[in-house]
């Protein structure tokens, strides 16, 4: 397989848990990060290291037109380690920032470098209040208030621009991420989701070709994951093995 994955976001928690993943399944695949430093992690991990910022539009679009990735994988954030309360205020606002411009950005870029793939990692957390387990036709909290609504509106744009565009998207909402790289060992939260398995229905959603919205987390009564356990035979329990150790 010779097919080009381009992985924005390649050094955060589940950008590190699916690099391997996609060499694995035979992608050559080109990962993003903003910092230098972190270019040489990307290449023992076999990718290919992407200096970019994705603000730097005109800096991102030369960089797909490059390598011209058959698809494009949205795992961007800009949240605190573990979430630190004292910083989260202005995380949110860069975050939902990512969510819409940086989404903007990198749509345009693919679109122009000829991508027909985009997967984007959205939030299982933003539904309006409602009958429970929610599914993804139900509606998002856009008339809730304060820091929830920041989130929401960015949450709203991503998943608009990424399924309205003229290519195969999918959006992953996913749940509370607990693992390597998160900031936190144990599951957590209404709806949790272990990094590793994050990272496997990103995968799997490229492995699929999978179109629309898919619930990812563990089984809880708050949030139903059963269309991407049927369309994408995804399991909350898949775990990347150690290496050396057989699974």
């Amino acid at each position: 397989m010779n097919t080009k994955v381009f992985l924005a976001g390649a050094t955060g928690a589940v950008g590190s848990a699916l690099v391997p993943l996609l060499v694995d399944a035979g992608y050559t695949v080109y990962g993003s990060t903003r910092r230098p430093d972190r270019a040489a992690r990307l290449e023992q991990a076999g990718a290919a290291p992407v200096i970019v910022d994705v603000f730097d539009a005109r800096a991102l679009g030369e960089a797909l037109m490059r390598m011209q990735p058959a698809c494009v994988i949205h795992q961007l954030t800009d949240l605190p380690p573990a979430l630190d309360p004292s910083k989260m205020a202005n995380a949110l606002a860069g975050n939902a920032r990512i969510r819409d411009e940086g989404t903007r950005n990198l749509l345009a870029a693919a679109l122009s470098a000829g991508s027909t793939r985009f997967i984007a990692q959205s939030i299982a957390w933003a539904y309006r209040e409602g009958a429970q387990p929610y599914d993804e036709t139900q509606p998002l909290d856009i008339h809730s208030g304060g820091d929830r609504l920041v989130t929401v509106r960015g949450v709203v744009s991503l998943e608009t621009q990424v399924l309205e565009a003229p290519l195969v998207g999918a959006v992953l909402r996913y749940g509370q991420l607990y693992g390597p790289g998160t900031g936190f060992d144990h599951a957590r939260g209404a709806s949790p989701l272990h990094v590793d398995a994050a990272a496997f229905a990103a995968l799997l959603a490229l492995q699929h070709g999978a179109h629309g919205t898919f619930n990812i987390a563990e089984d809880n009564p708050v949030v139903s994951t059963e269309k991407a356990k049927r369309e994408l035979g995804w399991s909350a329990n898949w775990r990347r093995p150690l290496a050396g150790v057989e699974r």
